[in-house]
C-alpha cells in the first residue's frame, strides 16, 4: 500500500501530524525554476526515520516510500544544509533546554568484521578483531558525532578525534571562559 496523502501512517516510525507541523517549516523549500517538486517530502522524512530506526540499507527501503536514491538525495542535501542540526536545536528548545548541549556522552562498541576490505584492528580487551564504533550523544540521546576506527584505537584517542572539529557547531556564550 503506497502513501497517498500526508496523513497516511503505515509504520510506527512515520511522523504524526503534530510532529509534521513542527518540522515542515524548517525544511528547505523547492528551488525556484525547473520542474515543480513532485516528491512527497513527508514520505521522504518517514523513509529516513524508518531507515534510522530499523537500520536497513538504503536500497532495501520498502516500496511504500519514495525511491531510495531520492530519499538519500534529500538526506544528503539536508545534512549539507544543516537541516538536521537545526532540527536537533529545535527539539532541545522545545524541551526547555539550551539549543547547544553543555554535556555529551561518548560510547564505543567493538564489532567483528569480515577479513576483506576496510580498516581493522584487534581490541585486546574485548578480544575482537574488527572495527570500533564511537558515538557522542547529548543527554536526550540525540547524535552529535560518530566515527568508525580500527578496533585497536583507545577510547581516549577516539574521543579526541570525535571532539576535534565540533567547535564550529556549538555556540559558546560570550561570558563563558575557555580552559584549554
Amino acid at each position: 500500500m503506497a502513501i497517498t496523502s500526508n496523513t497516511d501512517r503505515l509504520y510506527d516510525t512515520d511522523l504524526t501530524d503534530a510532529a509534521w507541523e513542527l518540522i515542515a517549516p524548517m525544511l528547505p523549500v523547492a528551488r525556484p525554476g525547473g520542474r515543480p517538486r513532485t516528491t512527497n517530502i513527508r514520505a521522504v522524512l518517514n523513509a529516513i526515520f524508518y531507515l534510522l530506526r530499523t537500520g536497513c540499507q538504503w536500497r532495501l527501503l520498502p516500496r511504500e516510500f519514495p525511491a531510495w536514491s531520492t530519499v538519500y538525495h534529500y538526506f544528503r542535501d539536508w545534512k549539507n544544509a544543516g537541516v538536521w542540526a537545526c532540527l536537533q536545536r529545535s527539539a532541545r528548545s522545545q524541551a526547555g533546554r539550551a539549543a547547544c548541549p553543555s554535556v555529551v556522552i561518548m560510547d564505543s562498541q567493538s564489532v567483528k568484521t569480515a577479513e576483506r576490505g576496510g580498516i581493522r584492528g584487534f581490541d585486546a580487551h574485548k578480544r575482537v578483531k574488527g572495527r570500533k564504533r564511537h558515538i557522542l550523544v547529548d543527554t536526550f540521546g540525540l547524535l552529535i558525532a560518530c566515527r568508525v576506527e580500527p578496533a585497536d584505537i583507545s577510547d581516549r584517542k577516539a574521543a579526541a578525534l570525535l571532539l576535534s572539529g565540533l567547535e564550529p557547531l556549538f555556540v559558546v556564550p560570550e561570558h563563558s571562559h575557555s580552559y584549554r
